[in-house]
């Protein structure tokens, strides 16, 4: 395990109810409502769930990444974007997680591309605690 040596940046978030009830962070900024998928027998209401913030956090960061792998190689990117597919299912001892990623590099070759890919999931935060914990497929259009 690689210790974080110096801490950057701290977020907080606080769930209360569960996948039925609300999850707020410590500045406010984020204040939603949960609500279990019917595909995970809950009532499919309004709120969000933790895989949607999950995907939403995983492609976030995936993209900082890529940008950052672009910039050190002084390669210019335009319009770069990431999607995320968090799935959750049954396990031979639980539940667990695979995670999709679609990464669109418009404008730039295929071998460019996927070394940038290839670079943003080495370095990704997000990949890199994923990493031999759970299938993550990156693919690149």
């Amino acid at each position: 395990m690689k210790e974080v040596s110096r801490v950057l940046y701290v977020a907080e978030a606080t769930a209360q109810g569960g996948r039925d009830g609300g999850v707020r962070t410590s500045d406010g900024t984020l204040d939603l409502s949960l609500d279990m998928p019917t595909e995970l027998g809950g009532s499919g209401g309004p709120g969000t769930n933790p895989e949607q913030l999950f995907a939403a956090g995983y492609a976030g960061c995936f993209l900082e990444a890529l940008k950052a792998a672009a910039r050190s190689e002084s390669i210019s990117v335009e319009n770069p974007k990431v999607s995320a597919q968090v799935g959750i299912g049954s396990t031979v001892d639980g539940f667990g997680l695979e995670i999709q990623l679609t990464v669109e590099l418009p404008g730039l070759g295929s071998g460019v591309g996927q070394h940038l890919v290839d670079s943003a999931h080495d370095q990704c935060p997000y990949s890199r605690a994923t990493r031999g914990n759970i299938r993550v497929d990156v693919t690149l259009v």
